[in-house]
């Protein structure tokens, strides 16, 4: 028997499939349409085109698995966090998918902190709210799109539409609702308070659970377009971050991982509930029932070197510019890449944030460019990763994963910047894994979280930080955190001429 995660990521829909030791037997991804950018600052996908690529990347894992779906006994599900979706009376999609990047809600974000009141918004939900939560892109459409917020019937998370999609059932897991800015992370539900103060109906909220629980199966017509046997178990899952803290083990206390995706994360695991006062990481619950993360979030990680590829080196691969990046010297001349290409999290809480460079001189090379987005990116992570441990948490060794991990030279910049050891993980399939373990637990085939990652999971290999390379970057940090209390004056009288 073989189980199966699906990631509803940014760029694409990923399904794998596991053994029932965890192992990975096949995997694939279906691509998706780009991001509508039609403001800056603005970011929508097409729930539909979401699900076109869920069915087509489970028909194309299932074949190249050489299975039908009568082999899989259960599924997970993980995604991209925080996007808006809005379906219908009949269930369609009321409009495109305000997703995780998009940063046009910071008005209403302002509205709601001065309706409810900072200090109550953390009692209430252990967090800020931030534009890049579901809470302040629902009240934009609200307020600038009333049509389309009247037909509203429910609000969904991208990876529950398509679970959804899949089984008819409403559902949200607790760890994605943590970044609804409507859930009571504390309690572990809905926060009606918040939702009487904001005048937003609960009839919209789908039930929540826990991550391990089962949400539903698989219905006759997902079964006719996916190959998937009708009536398949599917579980909650997970939102990505704590999906890929299931596929990487940070599961337990002291366990700390950093993913660098499209956007990047320092995520450890808390026994108990804390959170940052002044909300510079999110406290959300975690995939482990009972048990809770705090994570640090740079919006623009893998973005950025995407970023450069598409506009300054379009067609080459992602190995050939970090291999490039190797030629320049650590430190990059004294160049420095600020990654804010949709505002910023951590630590700055600022969606008008700006990316660039800075200290450009006429003897930099296109290798210190490349290097300098890397360092910069990596800084950006050390942000994070310095809040996360100003909270309590004993970091000795951070488990790397997500697509930039895949790159030795990365990763070994990480363990310089860091002075940390780098684990290296013998999967790096990330959420989509993640989530195929924790349908692994929801079917009774492990009986918690932990227990299948003690199986599951393996350290490939270690990375060590070298002390030369670490004095450089740990004096080019400093310079890269200097940067923005300077910059921030500019970059708001910027925004005011878009």
């Amino acid at each position: 028997m073989l189980w199966m995660g699906i990631d509803v990521g940014t760029g694409g829909t990923r399904a794998l499939l596991v053994d029932a030791k965890g192992k990975l037997v096949a995997s694939i991804t279906a691509p998706h349409e780009d991001i509508r950018m039609e403001k800056p600052f603005w970011a929508e996908q097409r729930p539909e085109d979401w699900w076109g690529a869920a069915q087509k990347a489970i028909r194309g894992v299932l074949a190249e698995a050489g299975v039908d779906g009568a082999a899989v006994k259960g599924i997970g599900m993980s995604g991209q966090m925080h996007g808006l979706v809005l379906l219908d009376k009949a269930n369609q999609v009321v409009r495109p998918s305000l997703i995780w990047c998009d940063q046009r809600s910071q008005p209403q974000v302002d509205r709601i902190n001065r309706k409810v009141g900072q200090k109550r918004i953390l009692e209430l939900i252990a967090n800020p709210v931030l534009t890049g939560f579901t809470l302040p892109k629902l009240l934009w459409v609200r307020e600038h799109e009333p049509a389309n917020y009247e037909k509203a019937r429910k609000l969904l998370l991208p990876k529950d539409y398509v679970r959804f999609m899949l089984t008819g059932d409403f559902a949200m897991d607790v760890a994605d609702a943590s970044g609804t800015a409507l859930f009571s992370v504390a309690h572990r539900a809905w926060s009606k308070e918040l939702c009487e103060d904001l005048e937003i109906d609960t009839g919209l909220l789908p039930p929540s659970m826990e991550c391990v629980e089962l949400a539903g199966k698989i219905s006759k017509a997902a079964a006719a377009l996916t190959g998937l046997k009708e009536g398949t178990p599917v579980v909650a899952g997970a939102g990505d971050q704590a999906a890929s803290a299931v596929g990487s083990g940070t599961v337990a206390p002291g366990t700390v991982s950093c993913t660098i995706g499209t956007s990047g994360v320092v995520f450890a695991h808390m026994e108990k509930l804390a959170y940052d006062p002044q909300g510079r990481v999110h406290t959300f619950c975690h995939a482990v029932p009972g048990k809770w993360h705090v994570m640090g979030v740079t919006q623009g990680a893998g973005l950025s070197l995407q970023w450069f590829r598409n506009q300054l080196a379009p067609g080459t691969d992602y190995d050939c510019l970090t291999a490039e990046a190797g030629l320049a010297a650590p430190g990059s001349q004294g160049l420095v890449w600020l990654p804010y290409l949709m505002g910023e999290r951590t630590p700055h809480l600022d969606a008008g944030a700006r990316g660039g460079w800075i200290g450009l001189t006429a003897r930099h090379t296109r290798a210190d460019l490349i290097r300098s987005v890397l360092e910069g990116v990596t800084f950006s992570l050390q942000d994070c990763l310095q809040l996360v441990e100003a909270l309590g948490v004993d970091v000795h060794t951070v488990t790397a994963s997500g697509g930039g991990a895949k790159s030795a030279f990365w990763r070994q910049m990480l363990a310089d910047a860091f002075e940390k050891k780098i684990n290296v993980l013998a999967t790096q399939e990330g959420s989509a894994y993640g989530a195929a373990l924790l349908s692994l637990v929801g079917t009774g085939e492990f009986e918690s979280v932990e227990a299948v990652c003690r199986e599951a999971i393996v350290v490939q290999a270690a990375v060590v930080p070298r002390p030369h390379e670490s004095h450089i970057y740990r004096g080019l940090f400093e310079v890269y955190r200097a940067i923005y209390p300077a910059l921030r004056p500019i970059f708001r009288l910027q925004n005011n001429l878009s």
